[in-house]
Formats: C-alpha cells, structure tokens, sequence
C-alpha cells in the first residue's frame, strides 16, 4: 500500500526536488502540493493523508505552529534549512528532521521510518515507553518529572492538558493525544475525548462515571464499549 503524501512548502524549488524525491520511490503516492499550512488544512479535510513533508518558515502560520494548533497530524518529516527547531519539533512528534539541503539518501531514510511505522511495527521507543517508571513534560518554565504511578488521570483543556496526582496537578502545554503517546497503554486509557485515566487508580465504576482514589471523569459514548473490552476481556 503507498503512502499518500503531501508536500507543503513555499518556495518552488524545494517543492520541485520533494516531487522528484517521491517520484522515484514507488511507495509513495503525492496527493498535492501547497505553499502554506493554511492551505494544507484544507486538503487534509478533504483528502487521505499518510506523510506530511512539511517547512517551517512560510507566510501566514508557520509548520510548527500548524503542528501545535493541528489535531491529530498525520506523519510528519519536517524539512526546513534552520537547526534551531530540532528539539521543538521532536517534542511534538515529528517523524524526522531534514536539513536543507538534504540528499536523496537522506530523503530515502525519513520515508523508511514511515513505512515501518504504517506497517505497524514496534519501534524501540514503543517498547522503552512500556518499561519506563516516568515521563517528562514542561511546566511553569521548568521541566518536571512525574511519576507514572502518582498520575491519577489527564484532562484536556484545549490546547494544555493538565495532569492530576496524588500530589496536586500539573499544567503543560501539550495535547492529549501527545500525552497519550507517551503513556504506556497497560497501565492507562483514554476514556473520553476529554480524559486518560490511570487504570490501577480505578476504585469503581458506576454507570457512565469512574470512582478513583481522588475525584470522579465520565466515561464518553465513543470510548464506553472499547473501555469496557479493556477491562473485561473475552
């Protein structure tokens, strides 16, 4: 199956050498080109989208806040002649960073990632976030280490989750879903658009709400049947 890709770049040469780039690898498909992120988004509601080989500096929203705003992006290999964002663009799950100008080799290694990520296979860093004991999110200026095991649940509050434990909360700047990937799925689940609860915190669960050892998250419609599957298994 090809990967459908989608090139967002304002300058003309370097949409021209992308296209080149997926022309000559036949598990890549390009389903359009568009100059800045603005125009991406409207392709995005309208079309499938894999892999994302997106820039950073352009007009009118630049590639790293159209990762920060963007729910939900597909895959996404940033390509941009500026260093500086590296860090930044990881913490938002990027795929991978190319520098301009970058080679076809170095092109060919972004798209191999994908593809073992599209076929589903276990990543070392899948397996290393099972094991881990914690996580690190920014706060208040500050990067603060927390324990999996005082994490009680996570809520969304638009662009910021915050974060409840045995201890208090923590504000961050980050999705849910970015949260989410850093959350081992044996020990959390999400159970509402809103909410990721620890599941060895659960006292009780009585209709569509969840008892923990501090406070009480709905359960949401769309999550109720799979929530329930996870936790009595066939």
């Amino acid at each position: 199956m090809k990967l459908k890709c989608l090139i967002v770049d304002d300058e003309p040469l370097a949409q021209r050498v992308l296209e080149k780039y997926v022309s000559e690898l036949p598990g890549l498909e390009l389903i359009g080109k568009c100059s800045d992120a603005i125009e991406a988004m409207e392709v995005l509601q309208e079309k499938e989208v894999d892999l994302i080989f997106l820039d950073i500096n352009m007009p009118r929203l630049s590639g790293i806040n159209f990762l920060k705003t963007y729910k939900n992006p597909p895959m996404v290999v940033i390509t941009t002649a500026y260093t500086e964002y590296a860090l930044e663009s990881y913490e938002l799950n990027v795929l991978d960073y190319l520098k301009k100008p970058f080679s076809f080799e170095r092109f060919l290694l972004a798209v191999q990632k994908a593809e073992e990520k599209m076929k589903g296979g276990v990543e070392p860093q899948e397996l290393e976030k099972d094991e881990r004991e914690f996580i690190f999110v920014k706060a208040n200026k500050k990067t603060i280490n927390i324990s999996l095991d005082s994490i009680l649940y996570v809520e969304a509050l638009g662009d910021y989750v915050k974060i409840f434990t045995n201890d208090g909360h923590i504000v961050t700047y980050q999705s849910l879903k970015g949260i989410e990937r850093l959350l081992p799925s044996h020990k959390f689940y999400r159970i509402h658009k809103s909410y990721i609860v620890s599941l060895s915190k659960i006292k009780s669960i009585e209709g569509n709400m969840v008892h923990l050892e501090k406070g009480t998250i709905p359960i949401g419609n769309n999550y109720k049947q799979s929530f329930f599957q996870r936790i009595h298994p066939a």
